[in-house]
């Protein structure tokens, strides 16, 4: 069994309360951390990667991104999963031949820009070109920004959904959905439903997953947790 085909069973005949969790590593120091910790699979988070990279998020370069990627990769032998934002404005089948160059099994695709929803049916139609040129090789995550883009209603988050379920996504990121949310989400979505893990003190991914998520992953949380704690630790170092 290749590794995709690995990350693609992974998010299938979960049982309610066991979402399949992805720590979102920044750089190989810490997806080896997270390796050696037993997680089955990793999801890189962009703005994790523009922060250790140096820049504000959104603003990486590609070519940057992917060899950040591909170092990643390299350090693991699990499944890694990369966050592409809006695909860098490459051709679908381009944007899929850098994705398996850097040796990804999945992609985490966006369909906003600068804040800005784009149309979802032609967001779909790209979506479609990204699948025929990846045939079974990724795992394509659909991003729903329409909770991230101030519009509330659940309903626009299902119909976007169904759109890129239908051109071939295997998996929908309703990002920022409430957590209250999600069962509504999960009875309107076909298939995987990702959800970003909240801030401290909010619901486990136990819970999420009890309340509708397929899998878990962290955006920069976890590299912003880390940057904390290495503050705090070199605060300790001044005289």
């Amino acid at each position: 069994m290749s590794k995709a085909e690995m990350f693609r069973a992974l998010h299938h005949h979960r049982a309610p309360g066991d979402p399949l969790v992805l720590p979102g590593p920044w750089d190989a120091a810490s997806a080896q951390v997270f390796a050696e910790a037993g997680f089955p699979a990793l999801a890189t988070p962009s703005a994790g990667v523009a922060a250790s990279l140096g820049y504000e998020d959104g603003q990486v370069p590609a070519d940057e991104m992917f060899a950040a990627v591909a170092r990643i990769v390299r350090a693991v032998d699990v499944p890694v999963s990369a966050d592409v934002e809006g695909g860098y404005g490459l051709a679908p089948k381009v944007l899929v031949e850098r994705l398996l160059e850097a040796g990804a099994v999945g992609c985490n695709l966006e369909d906003s820009e600068s804040g800005v929803l784009k149309d979802p049916h032609a967001h779909a139609d790209w979506l479609a070109e990204v699948r025929d040129a990846a045939g079974d090789r990724l795992f394509v995550n659909a991003r729903v920004d329409t909770f991230a883009c101030g519009v509330t209603d659940p309903e626009r988050a299902i119909e976007r959904a169904a759109l890129y379920v239908a051109a071939g996504a295997d998996c929908v990121y309703p990002i920022g959905a409430p957590p209250e949310v999600l069962p509504l989400l999960r009875a309107g979505i076909q298939g995987p439903i990702n959800v970003g893990s909240p801030t401290e003190g909010g619901p486990t991914p136990a819970e999420l997953g009890a309340r509708g998520a397929t899998r878990i992953t962290f955006g920069p949380g976890l590299q912003r947790r880390a940057a904390r704690a290495l503050r705090e630790i070199v605060a300790g170092l001044r005289p």
